[in-house]
């Protein structure tokens, strides 16, 4: 169940959107092992004069930047498949953005299972739950 928030410079592109919300959920679902039915993505635009990068804003540099923030169940991806990820999808963002900054980043946040959830369930009650349907 990834939240994905995904913070990009520049003024809203509704295609350029759609483009970024399907791309980063194919990717997080085939990298991170993840059911794409369960994944939400946020998208937001950031003015490039007002983020700031080393003391410069970005409208002074002339390049563009993304902050990819990933929330999932802790202990459910290895450290290798984040590193995956990482790799996977600034390689992703450059493609769709172009001319990126390279202090973009991304932040896998592993969260406890008693502490993330949807439909006002925690994902340890959503296991407890499938595995007495199984049982």
């Amino acid at each position: 169940m990834p939240g994905i928030v995904l913070t990009v410079s520049g003024k809203p592109d509704a295609a350029l959107t759609n483009r970024l919300a399907a791309d980063i959920a194919d990717l997080t679902c085939k990298v991170l092992k993840k059911e794409l039915s369960r994944t939400s993505v946020l998208v937001r635009y950031q003015p490039p004069e007002q983020w700031f990068i080393a003391g410069r804003a970005l409208a002074e540099d002339g390049r563009h930047a993304f902050k990819l923030e990933v929330t999932i169940t802790d202990e459910t991806n290895t450290k290798a498949e984040k590193a995956t990820y990482h790799a996977e999808a600034f390689a992703l963002l450059s493609r769709l953005i172009g001319n990126l900054h390279p202090h973009s980043n991304i932040h896998v946040i592993d969260c406890r299972a008693s502490a993330y959830g949807y439909a006002g369930v925690t994902q340890e009650e959503h296991r407890f739950r499938a595995s007495a349907v199984a049982a």
